[in-house]
């Protein structure tokens, strides 16, 4: 099952970290953000991603073209002209990059995607900047089971994100970014299924807006309550909150060996 990750926003709260790369790309113990994503998924099986690009671009196409310099030993030969890279245990992903374009908001990212999809009925999606210890694999068990359109994970941090109402697992209620009170809100790490495209207008089209909106009104929006570590990155306290617990040895989402 392919995996699609939104990493083209401009991340301009973390702009200490995000003037020369996208929010992404911004490391986690020596590692992009995007690296630790992708290895949550992949400890459940996910081997190919597809990473929607936009701010800097060039900075993770780079990254991904020199991964296997960037993450192994290698020799340089000077007198030659030639490199070795000495192989490690390395992950068997497929990564496709696709540049959907800088200002493309984050439904228009997922809309030109729509072809790199394939046959898959059923995909999975997530925001570059957020880590879990979700349990993918159940949520996939989940989503299956109740037979909607779209499941949503949820979580309960801080009330600047969106809040979410139930009818109980079903979502009767979506809303971006309520200014006051608390409780559920998008956590990211969704599961969709195709025909959620057709909740899509444009390039201008913003996810947490009238899709999820119009899903949750449809009676087609799941909620999968997560009631685990989540922590977004949207400041340099956040991000340094994520390295500490990095540098600790115990970051709760690395759930891989």
């Amino acid at each position: 099952m392919k995996v699609v990750i939104l990493a083209g926003g401009l991340g301009s709260r973390l702009s200490e970290e995000t003037i020369a790369k996208p929010k992404p790309m911004v490391e986690i113990g020596g590692k992009p953000m995007l690296w630790h994503i992708m290895n949550i998924y992949a400890a459940h099986g996910a081997q190919e991603f597809i990473v929607a690009l936009g701010y800097r671009a060039e900075v993770v196409k780079e990254y991904f073209l020199n991964f296997y310099a960037i993450n192994n030993d290698i020799s340089v030969d000077l007198a030659q002209g030639t490199t070795t890279v000495h192989h490690g245990k390395q992950p068997h992903w497929k990564v496709h990059l696709v540049d959907t374009g800088l200002h493309t908001q984050t439904g228009g990212r997922l809309g030109r995607l729509q072809s790199w999809l394939g046959d898959d009925e059923t995909f999975m999606m997530t925001y570059g900047d957020g880590l879990a210890d979700v349990d993918i694999t159940g949520l996939l068990r989940f989503h299956r089971q109740h037979g909607k359109l779209a499941t949503v994970t949820t979580v309960r941090p801080p009330a600047r994100f969106g809040g979410i109402v139930f009818a109980g697992d079903q979502v009767s209620e979506f809303t971006e970014k309520p200014q006051v009170g608390e409780g559920w809100i998008n956590g990211g790490f969704f599961v969709l299924d195709r025909a959620v495209l057709d909740y899509l207008e444009g390039d201008a089209t913003i996810w947490e807006r009238a899709p999820l909106e119009r899903l949750a009104a449809d009676g087609q929006l799941m909620a999968h309550r997560h009631e685990g570590f989540w922590q977004p990155m949207d400041t340099l306290r956040e991000r340094h909150l994520l390295e500490d617990l990095w540098a600790s040895g115990r970051a709760p989402w690395k759930i891989w060996s």
